[in-house]
């Protein structure tokens, strides 16, 4: 049986404009995976046009989706509704997958069974071609909840939510990608982080793509109100989940592997063996 990393990826209408780079970078990354492994592509319209799908090339790999209007967010949150994947990684409309990319995210939560997600170093694409590396990129390693919290609370966030690859129970079950006018991909990053350490990929996964014309580069982005509200709501949220005490794989089982019980005197033992 084929495994899916399921790539999900949403745009708006009158966005589409590198949507085909992302395309051919997505195509190509397909074969290098793992045999066994193939992409299954979620384009997710913020809205119900149609019109920016319309520059998708008709395969079966790909599969295109429209929905009411609501942000980055909600639209990423939707194509989930479609997902076959056991993984899930984010990919801007405007961004490209770096040469294995994907297959370290693969590699990573193949070799980590007992994390529930792992995110990659980003370059900036800068319009002269150039790129440039993140300020505050981790080295390759576990990255704890507690790691992150305190780099979010000094402005010094290190790692991009945009190169975020999660187990889709994960996901599922904090809830995927707030409907927030900004920094879901933070969010998402801190909630998968209170339930399960993750796994910090040191070499890039992707091309984060700076040009006049992306979302976070509008007025109403950059000089967002609301700032202040986004950071006490993202904040309490991750928060909230981290105090309930629960992580994942529920139960402390991890998939694939036996499953610790308690025998008849209170010694534990696996499961595949009683």
């Amino acid at each position: 049986m084929t495994r899916i990393i399921s790539v999900v990826t949403p745009v708006y209408d009158g966005g589409e404009g590198y949507l085909l780079d992302a395309y051919e970078s997505l195509q190509a990354e397909r074969d290098r995976l793992p045999d066994g492994w193939d992409v299954q592509w979620l384009v997710q319209e913020d809205g119900t046009t149609g019109r920016p799908l319309n520059a998708l090339p008709n395969e079966s790999w790909i599969s295109p989706g429209t929905g009411s209007k609501g942000g980055a967010g909600a639209a990423r949150t939707l194509a989930l509704s479609r997902a076959t994947g056991e993984l899930v990684r984010t990919l801007d409309a405007d961004d490209l997958i770096a040469p294995g990319g994907l297959v370290r995210d693969i590699a990573a939560m193949e070799d980590h069974p007992e994390m529930g997600w792992c995110v990659s170093a980003g370059l900036d694409l800068l319009p002269d071609g150039s790129t440039v590396a993140g300020p505050y990129d981790p080295p390759e390693g576990p990255l704890t909840y507690e790691t992150l919290l305190a780099a979010f609370d000094e402005d010094r966030f290190p790692v991009m939510g945009q190169q975020l690859t999660a187990r889709t129970p994960l996901l599922l079950s904090v809830g995927a990608w707030p409907p927030l006018p900004a920094w879901e991909t933070v969010a998402v990053v801190l909630l998968c982080a209170a339930a399960s350490d993750g796994w910090m990929i040191e070499a890039p996964g992707g091309f984060y793509r700076k040009h006049a014309a992306q979302s976070t580069a509008q007025p109403g982005y950059v000089g967002i109100t609301d700032a202040d509200q986004l950071r006490v709501v993202v904040r309490a949220q991750a928060e909230a989940l981290h105090a309930t005490g629960w992580r994942w794989p529920a139960g402390g089982s991890v998939p694939g592997q036996p499953r610790a019980v308690p025998g008849p005197s209170g010694d534990v033992a696996s499961a595949k063996a009683l």
